[in-house]
């Protein structure tokens, strides 16, 4: 048998471990992989070749005394290890499962000693981060380790700790206490031994999770016996009214004028919800007064907004509209300027005394979510926690029923977790949560210190639409895979995941190879014409999307715009020796300036727009040059351009996302999304005529709760990638 490994540098095929920095890297790429995930890795890779007990995992990654959903934990984290590694449970290379009993490291560990791909300089750390920097240093210590062997080699008889062992650990006692008064003396709290109990309230894992950069934050609301929150089945937004009692989950009956219900607030007195239409593509859309328990829907006067919140004591509603605050009444009377923001605002809360404003600006060019506050005496605003984290990525804060502390919601470390502020304190945050699952979404109790939030474990699956018209997963290395690409001559995919990361491969899968590194964001990619280069939608944290140009092993990746501005939506035309592209539409990011096509040509960095396209974005240029197709901003138009003759029509399709031609220009394909049926549709061109090719509402595929067009096969063959929301409300008491 083996014996554990005790090197904090490992090596195993093509990747390297870092026991002490918790970095995984793969041919000198950093692959993301969230805390506890890299825990349980650790733990197997620490032990190769020897069966690793779920007790024993527990035992060191979560403790005796956790609550949360252990099974539920541990396969989430398995799981993640695997699409880190690019692993299955089915034919697996380095984790094997051994039902019932644990997990088993069966690919050759190796040790090194040279520096690891990451930089050996010691990392900052910031003064919110002392204090869990302090607890995981500690608890592992005194919690989660085990006995040593009984052949361990004792201390060297020169030492103190050799010499006289009680006078080493009383030292490091004393060390212990020091440090944690220091970290007392220094404002924080993060150090307490005791974390804080939660509860796993609902199991149905189809509540919405929300997407920032899409402006969907999905809030959740209570009126003391009923948490109220968004939900999304196969497709299909809704409400769900879920009981604090039992967490049962109740579907709402939500009334038609709100098609797709978008959750602001709720009443004083817990009667009325507050709501408007997410499924509308416009930035401010209509806003609702419905009763809770169920009935018609009272459209709030001529109000547009993007979000809202009720007054304190029934006084109006105070709305969100560009980039101000309105203050109106319910039936009557002309809306009154409350506040001018430095930018759109979204989650509007009322501290308990109804002094402070709380709210989060969202930034449509950097994609970043801030705090932000101002006082019912002067309403003049500030921003909460500057750089706090980098970018900033604060979200989404509930005061408590007595107003004591402020929970909110932040990403550090590629992990979303709940932070608590103490009362009205604008600094010292605490953090609240360390993972497994995103926790996202807080909601107060109304009486009490207890706090609701949202844990998501959000996976996807691809499929294929075979030639029977039936759904089918597509097995392999493009099994997770979110947009496709093939080459033109079909030798070729590329991909991006469900991380952002672009990878290509050898249509086998053989040669697969990660291009772009963990720092970029991919949104999109499609191959030259000679399969040499792939032209990218990415963006770097904290900045806005931008056209990138890779080559096909990952080399040369350059920028081709110098603007401050979103550029999305790169297509290459036959020659391969220009870019059509657009810009996002206003559910990617508000922008003031004008929505128009450009084409860029690679040879001159001369940029011309294409005649007639203000208004329009998400082109794609045929593969015989003839046409550029593209969708209107509110995505119910589909338009055709004629190249020759510079003119556009439209065709006879009622909604469109994401076009994909096919290899003969013959057809394009495209995903109805804002039909209720979900349908991807063809459409054959120029004569317009449209085939239904599947209706994806109506497919019960893996309980999807929503669907992605992902491209086309070298067949043909559509790919949707089917989204598998696991999102379940759980309980916090704070102490």
């Amino acid at each position: 048998m083996p014996a554990p490994v005790s090197n904090s540098r490992l090596t195993f095929g093509l990747f390297e471990v870092d026991l002490e920095s918790g970095e995984l890297w793969k041919a000198g790429f950093r692959v993301k992989l969230q805390s506890q995930p890299f825990k349980v890795l650790a733990a197997l890779i620490e032990r190769p070749g020897q069966v690793v007990t779920r007790d024993e995992l527990q035992l060191r990654v979560w403790g005796r005394d956790t609550v949360v959903d252990f099974d539920h934990s541990l396969g989430t984290a398995i799981n993640k290890i695997r699409e880190a590694l690019g692993d299955s449970a089915d034919s697996p290379r380095y984790i094997e499962t051994l039902a019932r009993r644990g997990y088993r490291f069966i690919a050759p560990v190796g040790t090194l000693s040279e520096p690891s791909p990451s930089s050996t300089a010691v990392p900052s750390v910031s003064p919110s981060d002392t204090a869990s920097t302090q607890a995981d240093l500690i608890a592992p210590a005194f919690i989660n380790a085990a006995p040593g062997p009984p052949n361990a080699m004792p201390a060297p008889a020169g030492t103190v700790a050799g010499r006289y062992p009680r006078l080493a650990l009383g030292l490091f006692a004393i060390l212990l206490i020091g440090a944690l008064i220091a970290s007392y003396f220094l404002g924080s709290e993060r150090a307490s031994t005791t974390p804080p109990r939660i509860t796993q309230l609902t199991h149905s894992g189809h509540l919405a999770p929300g997407i920032e950069h899409m402006e969907d934050l999905s809030p959740a609301v209570t009126d003391g016996v009923h948490l109220f929150a968004a939900t999304i089945d196969n497709g299909h937004d809704g409400l769900a009214a879920v009981a604090l009692a039992d967490g049962s989950v109740t579907p709402l009956n939500v009334p038609d004028e709100v098609a797709g219900p978008a959750l602001g607030d709720i009443s004083p007195d817990g009667a009325r919800l507050l709501l408007r239409d997410h499924l509308s593509p416009e930035s401010e859309q209509p806003l609702w007064a419905v009763p809770t328990i169920g009935g018609s829907a009272l459209r709030i006067g001529n109000v547009l907004a993007h979000d809202a919140t009720w007054m304190p004591n029934n006084g109006g509603i105070l709305y969100a509209n560009g980039t101000n605050l309105y203050l109106s009444v319910i039936t009557s009377g002309t809306p009154q300027l409350y506040a001018t923001l430095p930018g759109r605002a979204f989650w509007l809360r009322w501290s308990p005394d109804a002094k402070l404003l709380r709210f989060t600006i969202i930034d449509p060019l950097t994609h970043t979510t801030s705090l932000w506050q101002l006082s019912a005496a002067d309403h003049k605003p500030h921003q909460l926690l500057p750089g706090f984290s980098q970018p900033a990525s604060e979200c989404c804060g509930v005061w408590s029923a007595d107003g004591r502390s402020f929970i909110f919601q932040s990403a550090r470390g590629g992990n979303s977790d709940l932070w608590r502020l103490s009362g009205e304190s604008t600094s010292d945050p605490i953090r609240l949560t360390n993972g497994p699952l995103e926790f996202r979404s807080p909601v107060a109790a109304r009486t009490g210190d207890r706090v609701f939030f949202l844990g998501v474990d959000a996976r996807s699956d691809l499929q294929r639409l075979d030639a029977s018209g039936n759904l089918v997963p597509e097995r392999g290395f493009l099994s997770s895979a979110v947009r496709v690409d093939y080459t033109r001559d079909g030798q070729w995919v590329a991909w991006t995941d469900s991380n952002g990361q672009l990878w290509r491969a050898r249509s086998n899968g053989d040669e697969k190879l990660q291009l772009t590194p963990d720092s970029l964001v991919v949104f999109l990619a499609h191959w030259s014409p000679d399969g040499k280069h792939l032209a990218l939608m990415a963006r770097e944290p904290g900045k806005a999307w931008q056209i990138y140009l890779i080559g096909s092993e990952g080399d040369d990746l350059r920028p081709l715009l110098r603007e401050s501005r979103n550029a999305a939506d790169p297509s290459w035309s036959p020659d391969g020796k220009s870019l059509v592209f657009g810009r996002v539409n206003d559910m990617m990011g508000k922008e003031n300036a004008e929505r128009t096509l450009h084409i860029l040509h690679l040879d001159t960095n001369q940029i011309d727009e294409v005649p007639g396209s203000n208004g329009l974005f998400s082109p794609r240029w045929s593969p015989d040059g003839r046409w550029i197709a593209a969708l209107t901003l509110d995505q119910r138009q589909v338009r055709l351009f004629d190249v020759a003759s510079h003119t556009w029509t439209t065709l006879p399709v009622p909604s469109g996302a994401d076009p994909v031609w096919t290899s003969d220009s013959r057809f394009l394909y495209l995903h109805a999304s804002l039909d209720p049926a979900q349908p991807i549709d063809r459409v054959s061109i120029p004569d317009g005529r449209v085939t239904e090719v599947v209706r994806l509402a109506d497919s019960r595929q893996n309980d999807a709760v929503d669907f992605v067009f992902g491209g086309l096969t070298q067949q043909n063959e559509p790919l949707i990638r089917a989204r598998v929301f696991t999102g379940n409300i759980f309980s916090m008491d704070l102490r």
